[in-house]
């Protein structure tokens, strides 16, 4: 792995600083003062996807791999407060050095919103496409997308790495990308069973869980 930072990595802390203050504009931040709820969820979930985050391993550096959780972040806070927790997560994760920060800005575009954005997508065609029903919502927006977001992930940072030069394409495959079939399941059902008991225990916590489309009108 390269010991300076490179033009990419510059590019990407300006597009990672773009795309938060483009989303923090149109948040009601005086909420995190004001709501005791969103301060729950919001830093209850930073926490939560920190300390999954900080259980990662891996061969080489950069190459590690982690549960990510972001499907199910998004679900429950909604697309733009998830990104400020994930920021708030990421950022813990990088002080305590488990990532380094010439890599800040990429991880932050390629390794959380882009899987953000492609879960928000899923949800919204979901919704607005198919039958609303809960078994839709559990399956199809939380169990299906957290499978797809860590593939996604996966691939995006595996050809950063290639274009970047950071490590040679064989090198990327054999212990990086090799990975995403042990990991499509597993990390489908940590989405789908958080929110499977979000909605059987606490639906008024899942922003976008609609009762009255899923439950009432059934």
């Amino acid at each position: 792995m390269l010991d300076y930072t490179t033009n990419i990595q510059y590019l990407a802390w300006v597009g990672y600083a773009v795309c938060l203050m483009a989303v923090v504009r149109f948040l009601p931040l005086s909420s995190l003062v004001k709501d005791k709820k969103v301060q729950h969820l919001v830093f209850g979930c930073a926490a939560s996807v920190f300390f999954l985050w900080i259980f990662q391993t891996g061969i080489y550096p950069g190459l590690q791999v982690h549960f990510l959780w972001l499907t199910a972040l998004m679900l429950v806070l909604g697309f733009r407060w998830a990104v400020v927790s994930s920021f708030l997560a990421l950022l813990g994760v990088t002080l305590v050095g488990e990532e380094s920060w010439r890599m800040f800005g990429v991880n932050g575009l390629l390794g959380v919103l882009a899987p953000l954005g492609l879960s928000y997508l899923i949800y919204s065609f979901v919704f607005h496409k198919l039958s609303r029903h809960v078994f839709v919502y559990i399956f199809l927006c939380a169990f299906l997308p957290g499978a797809l977001m860590m593939a996604f992930k996966m691939y995006l940072l595996g050809g950063y790495f290639y274009l970047d030069g950071q490590y040679d394409w064989h090198t990327i495959h054999d212990n990086y990308l090799v990975l995403i079939w042990l990991l499509l399941f597993p990390e489908g059902m940590l989405n789908g069973m958080t929110m499977t008991l979000m909605v059987i225990y606490k639906p008024h916590w899942a922003y976008t869980f609609y009762e009255k489309f899923y439950i009432h009108n059934k």
